[in-house]
């Protein structure tokens, strides 16, 4: 049977949008610069504000106060890139899942498995772990003991549980990404390493996203945390018993070290570094490649690091730095002397 077209009007009583113009069918979506009549683009960022007059777009999200720059249609929100993010959402709707388990998968036979998951191929599920009703675990992924997979979670392929992982409902786990293998726990023994044994495990709340080739080590006695609607990006390393807040997102690269606390709605950038123990407050920015040193209790935007610059003027500032130190001594001491 054929879907139904995709209308602006519809998206407009479907997403709650105001529009303005001609109704349009829309087959797909674009940036303003790449957009063609049948698809729809959108302005969030005032910068591109001066594509609006040259672009094919047949609909165009945007702002009410942008509306007047746009001769077409257009369907006006509050915040267009969210309005833009559920409307390509209906574009991007996976292939339904079969539920099922492939001939090749291995499952323990202490293992539970809902009817109504996917099992793909190749998969292994080990002893007294339980998959969900909906979820689709993809092809090559190794579940290991002792591991909890909720309700409609989607494992993509070659993911790892290694052991005591308990994922909540609707978490999304991308290819390459492992959860609950050893964190990194040493003891120096007579000038030799002791490793201690990393007891815990990862709790994953709902609606988390963890991107491909992630880690994040299980807990050294209490588990690994990620509240609800905690999304992490590609590449990122989360130490053991780390504890991420409710709806924070991290950029690709970044790291957190061991028993770091990171709190809700805290932005961190890509290829940022927290050292552990360290708490981060609620709604905290890390700017990208900045070094966290310090715990953070006041919101706001935070950075550290020099900005690009040419190599010779950063050799000439990096010499100067280095005597940051004995001149703000020199002034102190000159500010004491009396006149």
């Amino acid at each position: 049977m054929k879907s139904p077209a995709i209308t602006a009007s519809g998206l407009a009583e479907r997403f709650g949008l105001d529009l303005r113009g001609e109704d349009r069918v829309i087959t797909g979506v674009a940036t303003l610069a790449s957009a063609t009549p049948d698809q729809l683009g959108f302005l969030a960022n005032p910068r591109y504000r001066a594509q609006l007059g040259t672009t094919r777009a047949g609909v165009v999200v945007l702002r009410a106060a942008d509306a007047d720059q746009h001769a077409g249609t257009a369907l006006l929100a509050d915040n267009p890139y969210v309005a833009f993010a559920r409307i390509a959402a209906l574009f991007s709707e996976p292939a339904p899942s079969v539920a099922g388990i492939h001939p090749s998968a291995v499952i323990d036979a202490s293992a539970q498995v809902d009817p109504a998951a996917c099992i793909g191929a190749h998969v292994s599920i080990g002893a007294h772990s339980r998959i969900g009703a909906g979820a689709v675990i993809g092809p090559g992924c190794v579940i290991g003991p002792d591991c909890e997979v909720g309700a409609d979670c989607h494992l993509v392929a070659r993911v790892t549980l290694v052991t005591r992982i308990r994922l909540g409902e609707r978490v999304l786990i991308h290819p390459g990404a492992v959860l609950g293998a050893d964190g990194f726990g040493l003891a120096m023994d007579a000038g030799r390493w002791i490793k201690v044994p990393q007891l815990g495990g990862v709790r994953v709340g709902d609606d988390c996203e963890i991107g491909a080739n992630t880690t994040i080590d299980r807990g050294a006695l209490e588990d690994t945390v990620l509240e609800e609607d905690v999304r992490l990006d590609n590449q990122i390393q989360i130490g053991h018993n780390v504890h991420i807040g409710a709806h924070t997102a991290m950029a690709g690269c970044s790291a957190v070290a061991g028993s770091a606390r990171i709190g809700r709605r805290c932005l961190i950038g890509g290829g940022a570094g927290i050292l552990g123990h360290l708490e981060l407050c609620d709604g905290v920015v890390i700017t990208a490649m900045s070094l966290v040193t310090h715990s953070i209790h006041v919101p706001g935007e935070y950075s550290s690091g020099t900005p690009l610059m040419d190599n010779r003027s950063w050799r000439k500032n990096a010499a100067r730095f280095r005597q940051l130190d004995r001149i703000a001594r020199r002034n102190a001491g000159a500010a004491k002397e009396p006149e």
